[in-house]
């Protein structure tokens, strides 16, 4: 068994924002499988898949980003996994938009919904998909930036950059995560980000 844990904000206010990208990546293996029914378990909306012969459980907490970690600590002591078997997707505002970087481990970043899971696994030693949302312009705040909506310039690219980051984690989740990082770290999807100046 295999956790693939898609970050984000739960609300339709939050649907379309930078900070539910994770959310987005999940959706996206959840369509390309045909599994349109998710169950509420563990405060996530989980449903279940199988890449190739691995079985993975595909997660959106929905307790908030600052609380990812009550969720997903939940659903691992629930299916009995291991930090190895976890591997989370997130935004990141420090990548440009159309770059993809998975780890198998590392620090939080900054990123307050890896910061949460670190703190209730008590450890960093899972995989994370980071990505980029960004830059972020000079004097906006990071937290306004996360929380507002893609430009519509940026929506088609947008749709790229989650494709892209499926195939990276179900390369990461049904076979490895070595193989998934040799493939697809640091690839541009998208030329950057749109001219419309829209946030």
């Amino acid at each position: 068994m295999k956790l693939l844990v898609g970050l984000g904000n739960p609300g339709t206010e939050y649907a379309d924002t930078r900070h539910n990208v994770g959310f987005l990546v999940v959706d996206e293996i959840r369509r390309r499988h045909g599994e349109h029914r998710e169950q509420t378990r563990s405060r996530s909306r989980v449903s279940r898949v199988r890449l190739g012969s691995v079985a993975v459980l595909l997660a959106r907490p929905q307790t908030y980003m600052n609380h990812s970690g009550e969720a997903v600590s939940a659903l691992m002591r629930q299916e009995e996994a291991l930090p190895d078997d976890l591997i989370v997707i997130c935004d990141d505002i420090y990548l440009d938009l159309g770059v993809i970087r998975l780890r198998e481990r590392g620090t939080h970043g900054g990123h307050n919904g890896l910061r949460s899971i670190a703190a209730a696994l008590g450890t960093t030693g899972f995989s994370r998909l980071r990505i980029g949302v960004g830059p972020v312009r000079p004097g906006v705040d990071h937290a306004d930036f996360v929380l507002a909506p893609f430009p519509k310039g940026d929506r088609d690219a947008v749709r790229g950059i989650v494709s892209q980051a499926a195939d990276c984690a179900e390369m990461a989740a049904g076979e490895s995560v070595q193989s998934a990082m040799n493939r697809f770290n640091a690839r541009q999807v998208t030329g950057g980000p749109g001219t419309d100046g829209a946030t």
